[in-house]
């Protein structure tokens, strides 16, 4: 918690000082600037990216040997997912959401404990993959991107993938659990774990995606290369606990990309904010308001109905 708190204090000093040398009249003409194309761009992957996430849960509830709609497991993935990019703590606010639309199909809550924590490995194992790839791959044009040396970029790379293959080879030999005060959760096995990075990796590159379109033209950054820039951004907001990584993220987008022009970075992250964070949680709210009056009047349906027990009494009673 001291480490959070710590990150992200030292992260909104760093957004407060770049933030504060920023002309207020270019950041407005750097935001109203971006084309119809790329908005439409970044509406398709955000719209990508949310439909994969849908597969973390599908995944976990296969590994939990769970059947549930699919429509059930779109609606809860969605909404918690929405919810918990923008408030933070995962585990807390993804889970109650999960909770709430799994409970009435008959899932108990460790079992929606053991479904976030194994939709939180797949996403941990994508990042990890396409870290890795940016990294060994890109290294050169990120030493020149952020000031770091080449060795430096692969040996991270190089540490990345390691920790993909172990992992891979790991739950391969036998099947794996994680014990934590009488918790057990038994962890996915090769097939499922391949999907899961697979599916991982998806998700990070259709959401980073969405800030690369919005950035201003003639950058000539790589999409690989701006993959880097953007994991670590969102590990660092992670580790913030900040709500949606708020400040954190920012500060590590515009120390990366200091060469650029910071105004128009600026505004591509405030449209990426508004794209794959506000919008999809104010959706997310509707169709959580929307679901809870629905089961309202189903249930007040059920209360008034007659028992149907009580039908042949009172037949008998009025023949007679």
């Amino acid at each position: 918690m001291a480490a959070s708190i710590i990150l992200f204090g030292a992260s909104l000093v760093v957004l407060w000082h770049i933030v504060s040398e920023i002309d207020v009249n270019e950041l407005k003409s750097a935001f109203t600037a971006a084309s119809s194309r790329q908005i439409g761009l970044a509406v398709l992957l955000t719209a990508i990216s949310y439909s994969l996430l849908t597969c973390y849960d599908a995944i976990a509830l296969r590994q939990l040997k769970l059947q549930i709609p699919y429509r059930t497991t779109a609606l809860a993935s969605f909404t918690s997912y929405a919810v918990s990019f923008t408030l933070g703590f995962p585990l807390l606010t993804a889970g109650t959401v999960r909770y709430w639309i799994y409970a009435p199909k008959g899932v108990s809550p460790g079992r929606v404990a053991s479904l976030t924590v194994i939709a939180g490995v797949t996403f941990w194992l994508g990042m990890a993959l396409v870290l890795a790839w940016s990294l060994i791959r890109m290294a050169d044009e990120l030493a020149s991107l952020v000031y770091t040396h080449i060795w430096m970029n692969q040996l991270l790379g190089l540490g990345a993938a390691v920790f993909v293959i172990g992992y891979m080879v790991w739950v391969s030999i036998k099947r794996r659990a994680v014990k934590i005060q009488g918790w057990k959760l038994e962890l996915p096995g090769f097939r499922l774990s391949l999907a899961q990075i697979l599916i991982g990796a998806g998700d990070v590159c259709a959401g980073a995606g969405v800030l690369f379109v919005l950035l201003p033209g003639g950058h000539n950054l790589g999409f690989e290369t701006f993959l880097a820039v953007y994991i670590f951004a969102v590990m660092l907001g992670v580790a913030s606990h900040a709500p949606g990584g708020l400040g954190v993220f920012e500060a590590t987008i515009l120390l990366a990309l200091s060469n650029y022009p910071r105004e128009p970075v600026l505004g591509a992250l405030l449209l990426y904010r508004l794209c794959y964070y506000l919008v999809p949680f104010v959706i997310a709210l509707a169709i959580l308001g929307a679901y809870e009056i629905r089961n309202r009047i189903r249930a007040a349906r059920l209360a008034f109905k007659p028992d149907e027990s009580d039908v042949p009494a009172e037949a008998e009673l009025g023949g007679r």
